[in-house]
């Protein structure tokens, strides 16, 4: 006799396309919209325009900088509730040609707790190892608990560097940040 099947959702992760964009900026300007609040202006929070963004990772996507550089997003169906953005490390005390970055992660505020993130994580390590990267680094703001648990309870540990961002240029709004990393050869 045999067991019936339980239905299970339909959700992978694949490397973004051009086509992608609009979705990808949405899940963008939603996430913002939820995450700087209290960070930004609101007129700031309320002026972002997935349109504005989507643009820019149709370039982005289409001709990127360096080879490297992939976006990935995460899918249930064929909707996009998430995106990665890797590539070398840019920070001067790593090496780009050993050192990859998870420079983004977001994932649709309203469908967070699904598994979308820790797909986005573990695909963005193996595509960053499959570009021949020895460790992985990703910065989060120092008073994300939430995001930093998630991050270290993937295996990543914190390395003591830490920056400050300076997001309006003129001193007003600062973020720290500190910086987490993992070593690739265990992906």
């Amino acid at each position: 006799m045999s067991t019936p099947s339980r239905p299970t959702a339909d959700v992978s992760v694949r490397v973004g396309w051009a086509d992608d964009a609009e979705a990808i900026a949405a899940v963008q300007v939603k996430a913002w919209r939820r995450e700087y609040v209290g960070l930004l202006p609101d007129e700031v929070l309320a002026s972002l325009d997935p349109a504005d963004f989507a643009e820019a990772w149709r370039a982005s996507i289409g001709s990127p900088k360096d080879a490297r550089n992939r976006v990935l997003v995460a899918l249930e169906r064929n909707t996009v509730r998430g995106f990665a953005v890797t590539g070398p490390a840019q920070d001067p005390d790593c090496d780009p040609v050993s050192d990859g970055e998870v420079v983004e992660l977001t994932v649709d505020p309203d469908h967070t707790r699904a598994g979308h993130g820790s797909r986005l994580l573990q695909a963005a390590a193996e595509t960053l190892k499959a570009d021949r990267f020895a460790r992985a680094v990703f910065w989060l703001a120092s008073t994300d608990d939430a995001r930093r648990a998630f991050v270290t309870g993937a295996g990543w540990d914190t390395d003591g560097a830490h920056r400050e961002l300076d997001l309006h240029g003129d001193g007003s709004v600062r973020v720290k940040q500190v910086r987490l990393h993992t070593d690739l050869s265990d992906v």
